[in-house]
């Protein structure tokens, strides 16, 4: 119980250190709003065993409906060490193995489910309990960033 209570407080002081996207400021004048084009959501169930799924949704507004945007999700172990990259579930754009990875991926405004199997990238092997991040990316944005616990 003391090594999860000291977990959490890890994660909290790393996500207090994260970098904003707007802190900059340039030559003393207010800083411009920054139009969010994706946002993330919670994953479900929280905490998990053995997958998850992830929501996820791409300029809800929907300004331009013919553009393409450069989506990534990456799953972070506490290290900042790129622990998996879940695949995009429930849509017609399977690779050849049925399942495409959402790392560099082109889509269009609208909302999406990403899926991790709970397993390390490039193996059989499953992840170790613990407090792990994930983070959505677009057009080389980072849109958000959440937590999430794998319990065995």
């Amino acid at each position: 119980m003391k090594l999860r209570w000291a977990a959490l407080v890890v994660v909290l002081a790393l996500s207090a250190l994260m970098p904003r996207s707007t802190e900059a400021q340039a030559g003393g004048q207010p800083p411009q709003p920054v139009r969010r084009t994706g946002s993330l959501g919670q994953n479900y169930p929280n905490p998990f065993n053995p997958e998850t799924t992830i929501p996820f949704a791409i300029d809800s507004a929907c300004a331009e409906p013919a553009r393409q945007y450069r989506v990534s999700i990456r799953i972070y172990n506490l290290l900042a060490q790129v622990v998996a990259v879940p695949v995009l579930s429930g849509s017609g754009t399977a690779g050849a193995g049925g399942q495409t990875p959402v790392e560099n991926l082109t889509l269009s405004c609208g909302s999406y489910r990403a899926y991790w199997d709970g397993k390390y990238i490039n193996s059989s092997r499953e992840a170790a309990s613990g407090v792990y991040l994930y983070r959505l990316d677009v057009d080389g944005r980072v849109e958000g960033v959440k937590k999430f616990l794998v319990t065995k």
